[in-house]
């Protein structure tokens, strides 16, 4: 349910409290955030020790932008495949008719 109206959200990421102004519902705010927080946790146990929470966070963004960018062309890919069959499918009619 979305509304016009901003709500304050507070969240905890990596340890750290954050308010999140936003029109979305709350639990999609949380939702965010505990994925953020899972890329983070799980870049934490497989870095190196030396990486602070500023390097962290970055590389949580291009692991959620990699999977956000493999999602959007798969559906790409998706649609031009359907597309690909309605003109086929198209055409055929066409010939019968």
């Amino acid at each position: 349910m979305e509304s016009s109206e901003k709500k304050v959200v507070k969240v905890r990421i990596f340890g750290q409290e954050y308010s999140i102004r936003a029109t979305v519902n709350e639990a999609h705010i949380r939702e965010c955030a505990a994925l953020v927080d899972r890329k983070m946790a799980e870049i934490q146990k497989s870095a190196p020790s030396s990486l602070n929470a500023s390097k962290i966070a970055i590389l949580a963004a291009m692991n959620i932008s990699d999977e956000l960018m493999s999602a959007q062309r798969g559906e790409y890919s998706f649609k031009g495949e359907v597309e690909s069959k309605i003109k086929s499918l198209v055409e055929r009619i066409e010939e019968i008719v």
